[in-house]
């Protein structure tokens, strides 16, 4: 059987962390990160009435290829804060044509305002949580399916001593047990299958009781208007994760506000 998507990109993953830590010394990453201001607030930005928007500076997919030509990721993320986002992903994976620099641009620039930036990638060795916060990301994924629940509690542990908040991905009932126990605050249901790429908002209507009240639950994958919001709110949904919608619409700041429910942008 061929190796899964998943499995493909946290193996490449692999060969990129020997190489880093080779670049880089986590003594280098300590010092970047001691000049930092504190991390912003990932859990308390999504705590709002209604749902909140995490949304994703998002340049290719894996399945789909090429999503916007026109890439700016400060530009974009701009777009994003200025019509409501609470929160601003970055992609820094190269399946995704995606890399550390755009989240750095993105936080010099202060493109994102007070929105915090999250840096989505497949996390799974403490010196990667370490980079996450010294190129500048206010909070990290851990995806629960690459992690061993000793692993998973680590990186947790350590992104607060950080300052920093996960988000902790999951895809089925065993998974959020997993993120519970090991102390998550804010939960992700991811509706795409990460091996097969299958999408379904199904998987967060199934999931979201599994997870207690006082958590954070985030959907992520398949979300793209209002209707879909409108599916997910009763089941308790504090935030949904918007990458591929807001990236090929026609006017993304439009895009953004049909999510938000925010006014027109008035000039900065």
């Amino acid at each position: 059987m061929p190796a899964s998507i998943l499995n493909q990109i946290v193996a490449k993953k692999r060969e990129e962390l020997a190489a880093a830590r080779a670049a880089t010394p986590l003594s280098a990453l300590r010092e970047r990160i001691a000049a930092h201001p504190p991390a912003l607030d990932f859990a308390a930005a999504l705590r709002s009435d209604g749902i909140s928007l995490i949304a994703e500076v998002k340049k290719a997919s894996p399945s789909k290829g090429l999503l916007r030509a026109d890439f700016q990721p400060a530009e974009l993320a701009a777009t994003y804060a200025d019509n409501g986002a609470a929160a601003i992903s970055v992609i820094t994976d190269g399946h995704f044509l995606g890399e550390p620099a755009h989240l750095t641009a993105v936080k010099e620039s202060g493109a994102s305002g007070s929105a915090p930036v999250l840096r989505k990638d497949f996390l799974f060795d403490p010196y990667q949580v370490h980079e996450a916060r010294a190129i500048g990301a206010d909070t990290y994924l851990l995806i629960v399916d690459i992690l061993s629940p000793s692993q998973l509690s680590e990186l947790i542990d350590l992104g607060k001593s950080l300052g920093m908040t996960p988000l902790v991905e999951t895809h089925d009932a065993d998974e959020i047990a997993t993120a519970i126990d090991a102390g998550a605050e804010v939960i992700g249901i991811n509706n795409r299958d990460l091996h097969t790429f299958v999408t379904d908002l199904a998987t967060t209507e199934e999931l979201a009781a599994l997870i207690p009240r006082d958590k954070v639950i985030v959907s992520e994958s398949g979300i793209s208007t209002p209707d879909d919001l409108a599916r997910l709110e009763p089941h308790g949904v504090n935030a949904v994760l918007v990458g591929e919608a807001l990236v090929t619409a026609a006017d993304t700041a439009a895009k953004v506000r049909s999510l938000t429910g925010a006014p027109a942008l008035v000039a900065r």
